[in-house]
């Protein structure tokens, strides 16, 4: 048959790359049946290949591994290249959870065992895979197999998972989705609100600053990010729950003298959109740029050094100031500190709650301490609980106090404490 006898819809429904069925006719083939076992094959080492040796090598070994799949397919499969780099073998029949098991180690075993040879380069390449299964009715089937290749390919190459409704990664998928769900309700109700807590200047015992904190309300409770800030990441609202308790800061403080604290993430770093948004706030709320001190995690410089150094030392000049979260956890180092030049500094809360009993906690934070006094660094304390840490991080040099002891975040701000 010539090319130009062949139907618009044979063309919908076929891959050129392959002359496999397509992406569409996968959609419309598990959408026209209600039970069926399901492969999701895809290959681990695709993108390092692509860049290794360019995009039309990378087609080339799509290519092959069809030709691959075609040979060890099921007599009762139909072989779609569903989406770039992922293959699906699709059985219209629920099938034997332990025969789907041996076909999933069989191909898995199968490409273990081969190298594709490609001319133009003269180069046999290995490729693993990996494999997402499920057994379900139709288009259900896809997103549970999608979740357990998800899973699998967290562990080694060359695994499978078959999906299991109660495994936990499952059951974690079920919550992410339900705070999903929650957070684009509170903001849309407007439920996504900032709270306040104050920080203590150790010296005068008097309260200088705050911290603006997200909080959500739901059902008369009050929600903490530790709850919902994965949700947020995972669902792209990140940037918007930034916003708004930006708005909400400057608005809380238009008509104070205090300082106030923001958490930035690497996220709001990597859009560049911070400095003009920041820079239109506080000219709408009539705020010094000096009373706002931007709050970033110390390892947020490993996302991109040279671009985030760049953005926060142009709002440095523009007056904003600049403290490290949490210094202390996972990847600090004085290096790092160097580079920031922070205005302050927060030791991570692990060291201050149990400073009072743990030698440990009391050599980093003293050494943190003497390292920040050395560089013009204010030092802030974290989770100061009760008088006794108060007490303890006041004798170790710690400029400011924040934590319970004082006030918990709350909407109004707590401007005395007794």
């Amino acid at each position: 048959m010539l090319k130009e006898e062949l139907s618009d819809e044979f063309y919908s429904n076929i891959d050129f790359l392959t002359g496999l069925e397509n992406r569409y006719a996968f959609f419309e083939y598990l959408k026209s049946n209600s039970l069926v076992s399901l492969y999701l094959i895809n290959l681990d080492n695709f993108s390092s290949i692509n860049n290794s040796y360019g995009y039309q090598i990378g087609d080339k070994l799509l290519v092959e591994v069809a030709k691959l799949l075609k040979t060890i397919k099921p007599d009762n499969a139909i072989l779609f290249r569903s989406n770039g780099d992922v293959f699906s073998f699709v059985i219209n029949e629920a099938i034997d959870k332990e025969a789907l098991k041996e076909l999933c180690e069989s191909i898995i075993s199968f490409f273990n065992h081969v190298e594709l040879y490609i001319d133009e380069i003269d180069l046999d390449i290995k490729v693993s895979i990996s494999i997402g299964a499920s057994i379900s009715n139709g288009v259900e089937s896809l997103q549970q197999a999608e979740l357990a290749l998800s899973e699998a390919k967290k562990f080694n190459k060359s695994s499978y998972l078959i999906y299991n409704s109660k495994a936990e990664y499952v059951t974690k998928k079920i919550e992410l989705d339900i705070w999903i769900n929650k957070i684009k309700e509170a903001l849309e109700d407007e439920r996504l609100n900032a709270f306040f807590q104050p920080i203590i200047n150790n010296k005068t015992n008097k309260i200088e600053k705050f911290e603006c904190l997200a909080r959500i309300e739901e059902d008369g409770k009050i929600i903490s990010p530790y709850q919902f800030m994965q949700a947020t990441k995972k669902s792209g609202l990140l940037v918007l729950l930034t916003k708004t308790i930006i708005k909400q800061s400057f608005k809380k403080f238009r008509n104070n003298s205090f300082e106030f604290s923001l958490n930035i993430t690497g996220n709001d770093l990597q859009l560049g959109y911070l400095e003009d948004f920041l820079v239109m706030n506080t000219k709408k709320y009539n705020i010094e740029p000096s009373r706002v001190v931007l709050e970033i995690l110390e390892d947020i410089v490993a996302i991109d050094g040279d671009k985030v150094l760049d953005q926060l030392n142009n709002l440095r000049k523009l007056g904003f100031q600049i403290a490290i979260d949490d210094f202390g956890a996972e990847n600090s180092n004085f290096l790092r500190l160097l580079d920031l030049q922070p205005d302050y500094l927060k030791i991570d809360g692990a060291f201050i709650k149990n400073i009072c009993t743990s030698k440990i906690s009391q050599i980093i934070v003293q050494a943190i301490v003497n390292v920040c006094k050395q560089s013009d660094i204010k030092v802030i304390a974290e989770y100061v609980h009760s008088k006794e840490v108060l007490d303890k991080v006041i004798e170790m040099g710690i400029d400011y106090s924040q934590g319970y002891y004082f006030s918990e975040p709350t909407q109004e701000l707590v401007t005395n404490f007794s």
